[in-house]
């Protein structure tokens, strides 16, 4: 606080100190000069209310704390007044300073209407009724306890009042008086007041409080005429007014006023029991009204107290119960979110963490048990083509077999997508054999889900615990052995045996080299004539790849295939294909005319048709070749472009370019006959799996000889794969069948050698 707005205050605390130092001295000796008790009072009175004017114009209050402040400069203003007319007063009556006339009288009342006006106008808080209650309880022990004391030390006093100061409305004043610092005090701790500092009202209201005590106390110096108790009284009560206006401006305007908490616990009803049983202890009561008047009192406090305190139990026995009913409430939430951490949300299994922590313990206390790592096939294709909430059906369902046809002690989880993993304790050989033969079995049963009937088939890679064996140890090893029940076909069981480690590694290494084959040219294209029945006229040509690998020599199709689908490396290998594809068929045309290939078919892999951007590659190629689109067939497997997303739609593209579609390997994959509607197929490869069974009375034979109709009444081209036999030849052209492919007809070979082929007449068998 500057040293300049600390003058007023250091002032105002002079002049208490003075009229104090004064006052004390008169009770001891007798002064010749009263006039100087009564010349600090107005000027105590006005340097107050400068002080609460100053404050009243602080912009960082609100309106009604700076209208109440106005109020209180008011009040001083007249407190000035009252003080100059009772020293007029007191010097009428020489010889008696204690004389109070009827003006200065009305002055003093008119404080207290200022005063009352000016607390009955603050803002309360917001409470409660249990509160407003206790706040009732609260205001009238107060106003009890007070009136008991204002009558015991000041209204059964009148007849000495009225011969000491010549009126009995002093009295009422000093009653007055009281009532206002109670109302101000019961304002301040109970109800609140609104933007004013609280701090500020309790200065405020305990010098209100004191100056009156001090007012009362004039019966007491009836025998020192000299003295006036309002020598005392103003300047307490004005300097508490000062201290309160500048502790107001002295707190921080921009700081918002938040309610205060409620307390509980008040000591205000016990204090006020404390006054009372000790005014009881010094009084006749039988004797006199004052006795009868204070038992009276005490024993009405006290019912208060009580009732209060009763209101207070409940409050808190309803505050106990929320309490109790919230934490019930939360225990539930802990036990959920427990829950939720250690399960799977979508089928409410164990989650992957959850299984870690159990296999650590196990693993822990030395158990053996077994570890098998579930992936259900082609589970992607049932997302894509039916939807990811059938897609989620199906991993609900198919965690309920699970459950189901475990012990107790098993465990299973769901490690993310189609991936579950399951803990088994206390198993031989022989019985977890038992076991996952079973749970095959009734996974793979068949089931309906939203309409749709379906066979899920299950891979199990199963692995047994050893010690120094990690979680993550142990799920690599099921993992190696899920992939080699796999890579035999699915919808079987395998155990972890340390070859496949060694597989695994050269696969890794095979799979490099895969990535470098382009660039190191150990890659080459081969062509498969496909050709007219009977006669054998070469009416296309089959592309297919050869890797030649300068340690390993030829691997197979079917090693490096699946390998570059795995890892990738297809979409790079699938690029440099069809750039050699259409090179090659351009070339042909213009070589060899009318007499070239009617049609050369180029695989494309379910990766490549996922890329973006693929249909705008091929686009270029061709473009880039100079070679007619109708010439060039993309062959597509069904299981590529089952389903409505990203493949199917790049099949319509290639289709809208003015290629050809070939539908590979029918009927192997699932749901073969709906896709001859929902893809733009031109040509029906039957796969060799039933050309087998054609000269027989096989059921393959029977599939054979009704595809053919089916294909007739769709305008579609079928094309029989794998012919080997002249018998199967003939056969097949008896069924209808007017184009085949297979070792009987040629083997694959280079561009070169095919162009030998492009002549008039049959290709040599």
């Amino acid at each position: 606080m500057p040293v300049r707005s600390r003058l007023p205050l250091i002032a105002g605390a002079l002049l208490l100190a003075f009229s104090g130092v004064r006052f004390v001295t008169g009770i001891f000796v007798t002064s010749d000069t009263p006039a100087i008790g009564w010349l600090p009072l107005p000027l105590m009175c006005l340097l107050t209310s400068c002080t609460c004017w100053q404050t009243s114009r602080h912009p960082g209050l609100d309106a009604a704390t700076r209208r109440f402040w106005r109020h209180v400069m008011l009040c001083c203003v007249v407190l000035a007044g009252a003080c100059i007319g009772n020293a007029f007063d007191a010097f009428a009556v020489p010889g008696d300073i204690q004389h109070i006339g009827p003006v200065t009288t009305a002055l003093y009342l008119g404080i207290l209407g200022f005063a009352v006006w000016a607390l009955m106008r603050l803002p309360a808080w917001q409470r409660s009724r249990t509160e407003w209650i206790r706040f009732g309880l609260d205001t009238g022990i107060i106003l009890i306890t007070t009136g008991v004391l204002v009558w015991h030390f000041s209204l059964s006093r009148t007849e000495a009042w009225t011969a000491q100061t010549g009126s009995a409305v002093p009295t009422l004043a000093v009653a007055m008086v009281a009532s206002v610092s109670v109302i101000a005090f019961t304002k301040v701790a109970f109800a609140g007041t609104g933007g004013l500092d609280r701090r500020s009202m309790h200065i405020l209201s305990l010098g209100t409080g004191m100056a009156a005590a001090a007012g009362a106390s004039m019966p007491l110096f009836a025998a020192r005429p000299q003295l006036n108790t309002v020598f005392i009284a103003v300047p307490i009560a004005t300097f508490a007014a000062q201290l309160a206006a500048h502790r107001q401006t002295s707190v921080s305007a921009a700081e918002p006023v938040e309610r205060p908490v409620s307390r509980r616990f008040s000591v205000v009803p016990y204090l006020a029991v404390a006054g009372m049983d000790a005014m009881l202890l010094g009084a006749d009561l039988t004797a006199s009204v004052e006795g009868k008047l204070i038992a009276g009192g005490t024993v009405a406090i006290t019912a208060l107290v009580v009732i209060r305190q009763i209101t207070t139990l409940r409050e808190n026995n309803r505050l106990l119960s929320t309490v109790d009913a919230n934490l019930q409430q939360l225990r539930g939430y802990q036990a959920q979110l427990a829950h939720q951490i250690r399960h799977d949300t979508l089928t409410e299994i164990a989650n992957r963490a959850n299984f870690e922590e159990q296999v650590t313990g196990r693993l822990s206390d030395g158990e053996n048990f077994l570890v098998a790592l579930l992936d259900l096939d082609d589970f992607k294709v049932v997302n894509d083509r039916l939807g990811h909430g059938t897609g989620d059906a199906l991993l609900k369902a198919v965690s309920r077999r699970l459950h189901d046809r475990l012990r107790a002690q098993d465990v299973v989880a769901r490690l993310g997508g189609d991936e579950f993993t399951l803990l088994l304790p206390n198993l031989s050989d022989d019985e977890a054999a038992a076991v996952l033969g079973r749970l095959i079995a009734t996974v793979q049963e068949p089931i309906l889900i939203d309409g749709h009937e379906m066979v899920p088939r299950l891979s199990i890679g199963v692995t047994a615990s050893q010690i120094g064996d990690t979680p993550g140890e142990l799920l690599r090893r099921a993992d190696v052995a899920m992939y080699a029940a796999k890579n035999a076909g699915g919808g079987r069981w395998a155990w972890f045996d340390p070859a496949m480690d060694r597989l695994a590694d050269q696969d890794a290494r095979l799979g490099a080299d895969l990535r470098q084959a382009v660039s190191r040219g150990e890659l080459h294209v081969v062509y498969q004539p496909i050709v007219e029945l009977p006669d054998g006229r070469i009416a296309g040509v089959e592309a297919l790849l050869r890797w030649r690998h300068p340690e390993h020599g030829d691997v197979s199709p079917a090693v490096f295939i699946p390998l570059a689908e795995r890892n990738g490396a297809i979409i790079e290998i699938g690029r440099w294909v069809f750039e050699q594809v259409v090179t090659q068929a351009a070339a042909w045309q213009h070589e060899y005319g009318a007499a070239a290939p009617g049609r050369v078919s180029v695989n494309v892999s379910a990766r490549q048709l996922r890329e973006p951007g693929f249909v705008a590659e091929v686009a270029a190629a061709i473009t880039a070749a100079g070679v007619n689109p109708a010439l060039i067939v993309a062959e597509v497997t069904e299981t590529a472009v089952l389903g409505t997303g990203a493949a199917l739609d790049a099949v319509h593209g290639l289709n809208a370019l003015g290629m050809r579609v070939a539908l590979d390997d029918f009927g192997t994959g699932q749901s073969s006959l709906s896709l001859l509607v929902d893809v733009p197929v031109d040509v029906l490869k039957v796969d060799k799996s039933f050309v087998d069974g054609v000269t027989s009375t096989s059921p393959q034979a029977v599939i054979v000889d009704n595809l053919i109709g089916i294909t007739a009444g769709l305008r579609i081209q079928a094309v029989a794969e794998g012919v080997e036999t002249a018998d199967q030849a003939e056969r097949l052209h008896q069924a209808g069948y007017r184009y085949a492919q297979g070792f009987f007809f040629a083997r694959p070979m280079s561009g070169a050698d095919l162009g030998k082929l492009l002549q008039p007449g049959p290709v040599p068998a």
